[in-house]
């Protein structure tokens, strides 16, 4: 299936990923309609605008009869009702069913021939303490569904510890990992068309705090004990195994003993945006490509260094600053109200040399 000028692209989800997206396609000729329960921000820089409900399949079945393909922004949607939207749907459901639980997809890793941190699923206090013995401590519970940003994580720290972890993520089914000593954190961000082209950008080295993207750096600069080079084939062969069609990121930690998987996000991801300025073809450019059945783009860095920063909660309030910063790439989400936590924007800079 190919989309040629003029199409029209579904994006269901109205968050700033669907922004982006919408804001990549314009210039290739496409036209954007958004499908969410409220317009948020992605739908002010759109063609078009469709109020409806995650789960509600006979209003999806209609958004999909006015779009030429359908493509997601996140991935904690309902999976039955998108199964209507059939070869329209890009990536497939394969990928958001995987993804959206953490226990499948730690599964799903291991069989695709990747590590991740030693783990145990999660259904009862019991299974918690069983947990400890069997992975020691530190370990971290994590709900299977709905945890981002650090959200529905607990840490146990000590043997009494697990009872009050388990409440604090509201018993939700859980799995609980092993803790990495890891050397640094980083991601590949790829994409893969149909017909099974993949392409990846540079690697980006991640620094969280709290469990929130607090900047991404390229070129990573990571020890050779990260064996980068093994967790590109190791991304490249999740991406196959998924038959993934789109923009796809696999976030690692780099340990002495080679890359361990973190997750896998079936989507543009947070990391991937430095792209925008800082290489010839962005992630949101190449995603659309490749739901639209067109060649991927030049993945070539334009700069010989490439930052990214988060702007969070109240940091939104240094635009005026940043805007007047030569060389800074603001984005401004639009997204109103800045409560903490919540990614408002971010700033790209791209340096000419590693020495600027």
């Amino acid at each position: 299936m190919r989309v040629g000028p003029g199409g029209k692209i579904g994006i269901i989800g109205s968050g700033q990923l669907g922004r982006m997206l919408a804001l990549a396609a314009a210039p290739l000729g496409f036209k954007v309609h958004v499908y969410a329960p409220d317009e948020g921000c992605a739908a002010a820089v759109a063609a078009g605008f469709t109020a409806g409900a995650f789960d509600d399949e006979d209003a999806l079945t209609r958004f999909a009869a006015g779009v030429d393909v359908i493509t997601y922004e996140f991935e904690n949607l309902p999976v039955a009702p998108l199964d209507a939207l059939g070869d329209k749907l890009r990536p497939g459901t394969r990928s958001l069913a995987i993804a959206q639980d953490r226990a499948v997809e730690k599964s799903f890793i291991e069989a695709a021939g990747a590590r991740v941190s030693p783990w145990r699923q999660i259904d009862s206090a019991e299974d918690v303490e069983a947990a400890i013995t069997a992975l020691g401590l530190p370990l971290v519970l994590k709900s299977r569904r709905l945890g981002y940003d650090g959200k529905g994580q607990a840490w146990v720290r000590e043997a009494d510890a697990g009872p009050a972890a388990w409440d604090s993520i509201g018993r939700h089914p859980a799995v609980a990992e092993a803790a990495v000593d890891y050397l640094a954190e980083f991601s590949v961000v790829l994409a893969r068309t149909a017909a099974g082209e993949i392409a990846h950008w540079a690697v980006p080295r991640n620094i969280h705090e709290g469990g929130i993207l607090r900047r991404s750096e390229v070129p990573a600069n990571l020890p050779a004990e990260a064996r980068v080079d093994e967790a590109i084939d190791r991304a490249h062969a999740l991406a196959e195994a998924l038959g993934h069609v789109g923009v796809m990121t696999v976030e690692f930690f780099a340990t002495v003993n080679g890359p361990i998987v973190n997750e896998i996000a079936p989507r543009v991801h947070n990391s991937g945006h430095w792209t925008i300025e800082g290489a010839v073809t962005s992630q949101f450019e190449q995603h659309i490509r490749a739901v639209c059945g067109l060649p991927l783009g030049q993945v070539t860095p334009k700069g010989a260094v490439a930052t990214m920063d988060n702007l969070i909660g109240d940091e939104i309030d240094q635009w005026t600053a940043l805007v007047a910063e030569p060389g800074a790439h603001v984005h401004d989400y639009d997204k109103g109200e800045a409560r903490p936590g919540r990614k408002m924007g971010h700033v790209t800079r791209v340096m000419t040399s590693s020495r600027t």
